[in-house]
Parts: C-alpha cells; sequence; structure tokens
C-alpha cells in the first residue's frame, strides 16, 4: 500500500520537477520581469533603471516593469529583493547606497554581498553641489558661495542617509568650515522639490536626476565631485581643483543584480541580456545624455567593485562618525 502511493506522489512530482528544470533551461523568461527600484520615480536611480530596462526587454522577449519602493535610504526596497523568490523575475537595479546605507545606519536587513548575484554594473556618475532659490541668485560660483555662507546657519539634503551626497556634504562643511544641518530624504525627486522650494539651501545631486533643472539655471551647480569635469558642466570646477581633498574622489557605481540562489542557467540569460543591452549604442547615448559614463562590468568584476565599496564606505564612516537612528 505504502508503495503504491510512493510511487503515485513520484509519478506526480515528476513533470512538476522536469518543468522546473526546463524553466531555467530554455523557457526563461516567459513573463514579465519585476526590477524594483529602491527610490521614488524621477531620480537619477530610476533613470538608469529605465535606459537597461529598455535595452535588455528585445533581448528577452518581456517587458520589464519598473517599481519604484522607496523608504530607509533604499533598505526598503533592497530588503524586499532580497526575500523575492529567486527565479529570475524579481531583480533589483541599485546604486551605491546598497553598500552605504546598512553601514551608516548600523543595520543589516539583508547582506549586500551574500544576498544578491550580480548581474552587471551600467555606468559611474559624478554628483554636482547645488544652491536653489533660498541662496541670493547673484551668487553663481564656489567662492561667492563661501563668503556668503560663511557664520549662517545652512541647511542641505541627500537623497538617503549616509548616501555618498550626505558623506560629501558633510566632508563640504568640515573642510570649508561651514555649519550645516543634515535634511535625510527618500530620493533625489523629493530633495530637489524641497531645493526649488526654497526650504533647504542645496545638496549633492547627479545629473541624472537635476542635470535639466542646473542647465536651466533653476539650479545652480557650483562644485562637482569626482576626478573630471562633467561635459555639460564644462565651467563648473571640481572640487579637487577648488583645494579639497582626495576624499571627494570615491567611485560608486548604479547596476542591477538578482536575489542569491537564482538558478545559474537564468544569471547566464540576464547576464547576456544586461551585456547587450549595456553595449548597444542608444543606451550608450542615453546615459551620455545624463552625464553618466557608461561603464559595463561583468558579475565577478561588478561583485569585487560593490566588496571593495563595501570595505571603503566602513572606513569612511568610521572616521566621519557618520552614524543615523532608523
Amino acid at each position: 500500500m505504502h508503495r503504491r502511493r510512493l510511487l503515485a506522489l513520484t509519478a506526480l512530482a515528476t513533470p512538476v520537477l522536469a518543468r522546473a528544470q526546463g524553466s531555467y533551461q530554455g523557457s526563461y523568461p516567459d513573463r514579465p520581469i519585476r526590477f524594483i527600484v529602491p527610490f521614488p520615480p524621477g531620480g537619477g536611480t530610476d533613470t538608469w533603471a529605465r535606459i537597461a530596462a529598455e535595452g535588455m526587454q528585445p533581448e528577452l522577449g518581456q517587458p520589464i516593469v519598473i517599481e519604484n519602493r522607496g523608504g530607509a535610504g533604499g533598505m526598503v526596497g533592497t530588503e524586499a529583493a532580497a526575500k523575492a523568490v529567486p527565479d529570475g523575475y524579481t531583480l533589483l537595479f541599485t546604486i551605491t547606497t546598497h553598500v552605504q546605507t546598512p553601514v551608516v545606519m548600523r543595520r543589516f536587513p539583508y547582506d549586500p554581498v551574500k544576498d544578491f548575484a550580480p548581474i552587471g554594473r551600467l555606468g559611474t556618475t559624478s554628483t554636482t553641489f547645488v544652491v536653489g532659490p533660498r541662496v541670493p541668485a547673484e551668487i553663481a560660483t564656489w567662492p561667492q558661495f563661501l563668503a556668503w555662507a560663511k557664520g549662517r546657519d545652512l541647511s542641505f539634503g541627500s537623497y538617503a542617509p549616509g548616501s555618498t551626497g550626505h558623506a560629501f556634504a558633510l566632508l563640504l562643511a568640515e573642510e570649508a568650515g561651514l555649519k550645516m544641518e543634515h535634511v535625510a530624504y527618500r530620493g533625489e525627486t523629493p530633495m530637489l522639490q524641497d531645493i526649488l522650494a526654497g526650504a533647504i539651501h542645496g545638496g549633492f545631486h547627479s545629473m541624472a536626476a537635476a542635470g535639466e533643472m542646473m542647465k536651466a539655471g533653476r539650479v545652480r551647480p557650483l562644485a562637482t565631485a569626482g576626478d573630471r569635469r562633467i561635459p555639460a558642466l564644462g565651467e563648473v570646477p571640481l572640487l579637487k581643483e577648488l583645494g579639497f581633498s582626495e576624499r571627494f574622489s570615491f567611485n560608486g557605481f548604479s547596476g542591477l543584480l538578482a536575489p542569491a540562489r537564482t538558478p545559474q542557467p537564468i544569471l547566464d540569460r540576464l547576464d547576456t541580456a544586461f551585456r547587450v543591452a549595456a553595449g548597444k549604442p542608444e543606451t550608450h547615448r542615453r546615459l551620455l545624455a545624463v552625464d553618466t559614463v557608461p561603464s559595463y562590468q561583468d558579475p565577478a568584476t561588478f561583485r569585487a567593485q560593490i566588496e571593495r565599496n563595501l570595505r571603503e564606505w566602513t572606513e569612511i564612516a568610521e572616521r566621519l562618525n557618520l552614524t543615523i537612528e532608523g
């Protein structure tokens, strides 16, 4: 009796196992794929994710849906992605806050390295210190701003607590001798809205999110982090050119990851689609249009950068006492 039941159960299970194995080997993907972006729409991360998704869709033959899940400096969406079923249908498109926010908040709802399988890096971009209407309109350069700001109580925003923008603003205040109060936001879009409304004085922004506002003069770019000037802001100097330290050279990333334990054949399929998409002339054109440097990395190289950035940011956070309760 028991033997007959076991044989019957085995007969029922065999087609299910075969279908699962087959999905790894040939039928993936057979329905839409979801990219979780751990920030609100309209910011740099959202822009880069949509560029990557639109480049990958023809290679995969399925729509890619962007789901914006902001909160806790990116940790809400990232934790959801880490806990998603590892079947290749829920992926994470993120930036360097992936390693930064948990370090600064001293809370690790996910392991930035072990809980994810990197698919590829898309590009890199520099961030620019901008000011808005709360700063007098005649101030258009860093020396003018510095002369005006000395002795004043200033406020600056960051798109996430513990982000590059947060750390750079603290470093800027420290090295320039300014008094700044930090205001953390759930992404670049709400931060930019408050700068435009005059609620805060300024902060560090990506060109992907604020480039058009800079070009239109609605926010004024005063100085840029990184090692080379942004082409669209050729007259805006690097912070290093203004005498600031090498600490403003920290290099981050934007890229795509899958939950750990995603089957290797699916990762290989995604890797191929991402690599092809990242190399398309249209992808390069769209990235350069938002002053992002196309700089694809394969999964192994991207993993090495994530590990390196985690070490670097742990050291930076300790040196700056960069911690936030939350």
